[in-house]
């Protein structure tokens, strides 16, 4: 069979699963919509958790940025891990004893003023919308490739499969769902890699592969890849700090870590299982099923890369001929994610370091621009190029999204396991984009409706509201898939700071401080939104001043924008305090209230 009609029968397939899922557990309350009734099991819930935390960053972004990044790229394996182990062990056990629906209505209660409420859903929805345009992106990209479809008519694919069983089945639908996409992304994600690790090391266990020996006899994987690099003009792989200084690397790493603890679609996840001792053990559970991955990826970041730079360079490190380049190269390019400029017009595919393309090295071009791009692009002399009448040193483009979707067709896998990698990226990307969909659509109807603006509409009033507002959501959201700023990691990477910004510090302070109150949290959360939202815009934005330049000599001390949450935390939790000691405590029953919080029972 061949790989289009076994990508189509496979993906298919998971579709079909999905959405039975999806109308056996259908919601039929609020509470089936938004916390699936509580009654959710605690290794169920870890699995659907893993589902809704490794997002498509996690499946098809993450180990393409270690491939490229090196050292600095374990910024997001100890980021997102350990900021899963933070809201763990700080927040999720407190929030659910507190016993609500959503992350607004803790807010909400716990500073006891529905401004904060509102406020709390306007951060939110940057949040998840930022956060879901990565998402989106994802789905294009592995639509665009196994599909063969343009990534627009891909993106639409996917909105409709999750705009069925988000709004049919709810948190409901979406817990039991999320747990069949867990067991096809971790499928999806490790079958290739022991595949590769046992081609290259002769190791099955990705995380052995790493450090072991290759088959040809050339040394370890890593010394190997070092000395690769450095031949070709790049930094060597394991040197720290090539790309990124140690600050903005610190700055990166916190702002992903405390971000994961605010990320308002993970956080209730805990709100949907029976007991609060249920939520401490799924959240055990969880970690465990994403360590099964995190494990994985850098090992697949490293073989990825040079497994690339094998096929591109050949042996001898000149360049292969264009007109001999495997199918997988030419057909990526047709999807608008590989490029290659023949700068020396030697027909040959030379990979090296040096900036190949003008602006920051992604073409100027977006959706469906199938077909050759090679004359459309222009040349940019970057550090590393080769002026004068000689040749430019790069001539490649590469997509850092593409890398763990191309990595089997790299490496000459079958057929299915080529196809079986595109169903777990849509897996991965379709349960982050349902979990955030419904967290907005739950904050639309129950917060800002039912709570705020209309309180008096009926149960099935505000059902009925929830399914619209999550409707409303996905096409705004498809909209943000076809124009993302950046990559889909450095995408998610804004949604934490903005998480790290804005909700995580006044429900760190609202769990563990009784002094705080709602003026000290309204301000916080409107500083730290609006300063790390600004210098995300100011720098990524569409209307970047020319004196603005994203390069380092401009960002605040040296932070880049994907750490800009961290300054913006400080600058809450600052103001957040300030305004507090200045204005009178919260009444004697909110103090009361944290207290119990705290109080196992």
């Amino acid at each position: 069979m061949d790989l289009q009609t076994l990508t189509y029968l496979t993906i298919g397939l998971t579709f079909v699963l999905y959405i039975g899922i999806a109308i056996v557990s259908r919601a039929s309350s609020t509470g089936d919509f938004y916390v699936a009734g509580k009654h959710v099991h605690p290794v169920a819930n870890g699995m659907a958790t893993a589902a809704d935390w490794m997002s498509a960053a996690s499946f098809i972004s993450m180990a393409g940025l270690i491939g490229f990044l090196g050292y600095e790229g374990g910024m997001y394996l100890m980021g997102w891990t350990g900021g899963y182990v933070l809201l763990a062990m700080l927040l999720a056990p407190y929030l659910r004893k507190f016993g609500k629906f959503t992350v607004p209505e803790f807010i909400g209660d716990r500073y006891y003023s529905q401004l904060a409420r509102v406020v709390a859903v306007i951060c939110l929805i940057f949040i998840s919308f930022t956060y879901i345009a990565g998402q989106m992106r994802g789905v294009g990209i592995v639509f665009s490739r196994f599909m063969e479809v343009p990534i627009d008519t891909g993106l639409y694919i996917g909105m409709g499969v999750v705009f069925i069983y988000a709004v049919l089945g709810g948190m409901k639908g979406i817990t039991y769902t999320q747990v069949a996409q867990y067991c096809v992304l971790i499928f999806a994600y490790t079958v290739p890699a022991v595949f590769i690790a046992i081609n290259v090391t002769g190791t099955p266990l990705p995380q052995v592969a790493l450090g072991s020996e290759l088959v040809d006899g050339s040394g370890y994987l890593l010394e190997k890849l070092d000395h690769t690099l450095v031949d070709l003009g790049f930094g060597a792989y394991t040197t720290p700090f090539n790309d990124k200084s140690m600050i903005d690397v610190c700055a990166i790493t916190l702002a992903l870590m405390v971000g994961t603890a605010g990320l308002p679609h993970v956080i209730v996840r805990f709100f949907t299982v029976p007991r609060v001792r249920d939520a401490r053990i799924s959240a055990g559970w969880a970690l465990l099923f994403i360590a099964l991955l995190y494990t994985t990826a850098p090992a697949v970041g490293a073989l990825s890369r040079l497994n690339l730079i094998a096929t591109v360079n050949g042996t001898d490190g000149s360049g292969t001929e264009y007109a001999i380049m495997p199918d997988w190269f030419k057909t990526w390019e047709d999807s608008g994610l590989l490029a290659w400029h023949d700068h020396n017009d030697d027909h040959k595919v030379q990979y090296a370091a040096g900036k190949a393309f003008s602006g920051d090295g992604r073409p100027d071009f977006a959706g469906d621009q199938r077909g050759s791009h090679r004359e459309r692009l222009t040349t940019n002399p970057g550090e590393g190029d080769i002026v004068g009448n000689a040749p430019f040193a790069n001539e490649l483009y590469v997509d850092r999204d593409i890398m763990v979707l191309a990595n089997p067709e790299i490496a000459g896998l079958p057929n299915w396991v080529i196809a079986l990698i595109a169903a777990g990226g849509i897996a991965a990307a379709l349960s982050t984009a349902a979990g955030l969909l419904l967290v907005i659509s739950s904050s639309v109807s129950h917060d800002l409706l039912k709570s705020t603006f209309a309180r008096n509409i009926s149960e099935k009033q505000e059902l009925m509201a929830g399914r619209l507002a999550a409707g409303v959501a996905i096409a705004i959201a498809g909209y943000l898939g076809l124009h993302p700023p950046a990559f889909v990691a450095q995408v998610v990477a804004f949604a934490f700071g903005l998480a790290a910004s804005s909700l995580f510090p006044v429900i760190l302070m609202g769990i563990f401080n009784k002094r705080m109150n709602k003026w000290g949290a309204i301000s916080g959360m409107l500083t730290g939104l609006c300063f790390t939202l600004g210098y995300i815009i100011y720098f990524k934005g569409v209307f970047v001043a020319p004196f603005a330049e994203n390069i380092p000599a401009n960002w605040i001390l040296g932070i880049s924008p994907e750490g800009a949450g961290v300054i913006g935390m400080a600058l809450n939790f600052i103001v957040a305090t300030i305004v507090a000691r200045n204005t009178s405590p919260p009444p004697a029953h909110i103090q009361q209230l944290v207290d119990d919080i705290r109080i196992p029972g």
